[in-house]
Order: C-alpha cells, then structure tokens, then sequence
C-alpha cells in the first residue's frame, strides 16, 4: 500500500485511499456520487449457487453499509473449466445474478480467466447523494452500537469443510451470508446514523475498533448481547476456527480490554472471528437506535440488536464486558 499514490488531488474524490471506509465515492454533480467497490475470495461453501449468492451479497455489502443504492455489476472469474466444467460455473454465475436482480442492479458484464483453484466476486457501481452517504467514522458519545446479523460465520464455514456442520446449521450459516444488507441499509435512510460499516474480515471487534479509532472516541460491546449463529461456541471450543480470526486477535491484543476472566480466549476469538458477507455494524444515538431496532422486527423480521456504547476515549480502544 506505501506504494499508492500520497494523497488525493481531485476535490470530488469524497472517499479514496485516505479512508478505511467499504468503498470508494466520486461526486458527479452536487445531488450525484458513485459509489465503487470490489470483492471476490475462493468458495466458503459445497453447493455453487449458493456460493455465487453470497459472493454476491457480501460485494454489495460495501455499496448498502454507505447508504447507497447498486446499480451495476461486473462479475470477476478465475476458474479451472477443464478441471470443474461449464455447469459448475454455470451455476455459480446463475446464484449471483439472482441475488443480483434481488437488490434491483443489472449485471453487465464481467472477465473470466482460468485459474487452477476457482476465485468469483463482483465489481459493484452505486449511487448516493454527495451529502448523504454513510462513512465509517463520526460515531457520536452516547450513541448505542447496533449489529444487523450474527457473528460465527468464519468459524461455521470452517466446520463445514471438516463436515462438523449439521444439515440445519448449513442452512442458517448459508441463508445469513445469502441475506442482502438491503432492508437494514433502506430502513436506516429514516434515521440519522453517525457512523455505518459493515462486519466482514476483520471480525467485529476489528471493525469496531476502525470505527470508534476514526471517530476518535472508545467503544463498550456488551459479550451476551453479541448475537452468535447457533453452535459457534462449542465449535470454537473444540479449536474450530479460521487462520484469519487468530490473526485479527493478535493484531486486537493492545487495542482491546477484556473485562475479567469470564470472557475466555474462546469469547474473545469469536469477537475476533473473520467473517463473509456479515451485518451492519451502527452507532446512531439512543432513542433513534431503540426504535430502528423495533423497526427491523415489526417490518423485516430481522432481529437487530443493541451490543454495545459509545463512550470517552479512554486507553483502549474497545472495552468488551
């Protein structure tokens, strides 16, 4: 990344290189910004329409967790045909575009090269007012922390490669990746949310911490309110987990405070877990918050939930409890 240009020099340029935000946003005119962004990774899951389903939600993630609305796709394959065969991809391509279309974007097309182990993800193209996107910083003190999705997704997929999961657990890890971001990004325009991301490879103490440190301020998480896919903790606690979770709890060691030692390495690993295609992760003041809660059940059946505070920097950057 040092190698990237140093700084900026075009003022519609809102977010470039210069934010840890969920994708980049040019302003075309003073009502119209783009917003880019780009994600692809080798399967997390057997059947490939469903992996194409979640490639996809997790790529347009990026454009919902900034408020903004997709419009276009391009698809980015790496595949070996000769090996895995045209149905394979076929079916891949077919889970995207359905998921595609479920978000009202239109696919227009895409490039394919051959790979000998199988890559698939999306470039996304959105639009949002110049004035109006969500960044992932300005989370204000007093402001409750809302999560849109549960966690344990990195260490339930990588169950499934070692066939641990049972048949009822494939069908809930797999549905929550499929799960577009769309409702909770739509239902939040209603509100006046301080800082918005969305919880992918960092886990979510990883993109709390690069929230509250870009707002300048400390967060609190409460750990029994963190909502868990079902079996995600005895799966850890038989040393289940994903290279990528152990490496954002060292990279967390000194920025993050365990209250005691109720909250074991396990706990703390599955705050760390890294994740595909997770939920919003929301700091909107208290009174706003309580009620985009109830807003998600009564009108998306989506179970939003209260994790945590915004409080005063403090040492710490994260305060888990």
């Amino acid at each position: 990344m040092r190698h990237l240009p140093d700084g900026i020099h075009d003022d519609n340029i809102l977010v470039g290189l210069d934010h840890a935000d969920d994708g980049s946003v040019y302003r075309l005119t003073d009502d119209l910004a783009l917003i880019q962004t780009l994600d692809f990774f080798t399967p997390i899951v057997d059947d490939p329409y469903a992996f194409g389903q979640i490639s996809a939600a997790n790529a347009l993630s990026d454009v919902y967790a900034m408020g903004g609305t997709p419009l276009t796709v391009l698809n980015i394959v790496a595949f070996p045909i000769d090996l895995l065969g045209p149905n394979v991809l076929a079916k891949i391509l077919k889970g995207s575009a359905d998921k595609v279309a479920e978000s009202g974007a239109q696919v227009v097309g895409g490039h394919s090269i051959d790979d000998k182990e199988p890559k698939f993800g999306l470039s996304v193209t959105g639009t949002v007012h110049p004035d109006k996107y969500f960044k992932n910083k300005g989370a204000h003190l007093g402001d409750k922390l809302i999560l849109t999705k549960p966690i344990g997704v990195g260490i339930q997929t990588t169950a499934l490669k070692k066939g641990l999961l049972t048949d009822d657990q494939v069908k809930q890890v797999t549905e929550t990746m499929s799960m577009l971001n769309r409702p909770a990004a739509e239902a939040l325009k209603k509100y006046h949310p301080h800082a918005v991301t969305d919880v992918t490879g960092f886990g979510l103490l990883g993109h709390a911490y690069e929230m509250a440190s870009g707002s300048n301020v400390s967060f609190t998480i409460e750990l029994d309110q963190v909502p868990l896919l079902p079996g995600t903790r005895a799966l850890a606690k038989q040393n289940i987990m994903p290279g990528g979770s152990r490496e954002n709890h060292a990279w967390l060691k000194d920025k993050v405070s365990f209250a005691d030692t109720r909250i074991s390495e396990v706990d703390q690993l599955i705050l760390s877990d890294s994740i595909t295609s997770g939920g919003l992760l929301i700091s909107l003041s208290e009174d706003e918050a309580i009620s985009y809660v109830e807003d998600m059940k009564k009108h998306y059946n989506i179970e939003a939930t209260i994790i945590g505070e915004v409080v005063s920097r403090s040492t710490k950057t994260i305060y888990v409890t």
